[in-house]
Order: C-alpha cells, then sequence, then structure tokens
C-alpha cells in the first residue's frame, strides 16, 4: 500500500513534522532531543515524527537520527 508522506515546517514555532498517511486521532512520544514519534491511538502505529527546535539543530549542524519500524500486512491472493 502506498501511502503519502507529508511534511510541514512551521516557521514561527520553529518546528518540522512529517506524518505518514492521512491525518488520524493521535499522541506524541516524547523519544528524546526534542524529537517526538506521532502514535495513531487505535492502531499503535508510528505515523509521523515531530522535531522542536528544528532550524536550530541545522544551523549547529546536528544530525537527527530516528529509526521508525513498520510492519507490513500480508494478504491471500
Amino acid at each position: 500500500m502506498k501511502e503519502e508522506l507529508s511534511i510541514y515546517y512551521d516557521k514561527e514555532g520553529d518546528f518540522l513534522e512529517i506524518r505518514i498517511g492521512k491525518p488520524t486521532i493521535a499522541y506524541f512520544k516524547d523519544i528524546g532531543n526534542d524529537v517526538f514519534e506521532r502514535i495513531d491511538e487505535k492502531t499503535s502505529e508510528v505515523r509521523g515524527i515531530s522535531i522542536a527546535n528544528f532550524k536550530k539543530r541545522m544551523e549547529n549542524l546536528k544530525p537527527i537520527r530516528v529509526f521508525l519500524q513498520r510492519e507490513e500486512k500480508l494478504t491471500a491472493a
């Protein structure tokens, strides 16, 4: 299944959000260093990431590393 990747940057708040698929009811889980996972409340799947202080981080050239685990669902043909 192909899903759209949406990227949004709030310049005033210096906040980057990368979302997978259509918006769902979700919560944010702090994974440290101003990085948050967007977790779907219904499925508990990671549906994106958010990064606070994005521009400040890029000016200092601090790398951002996020590891996402994605499970594929198989269907019978």
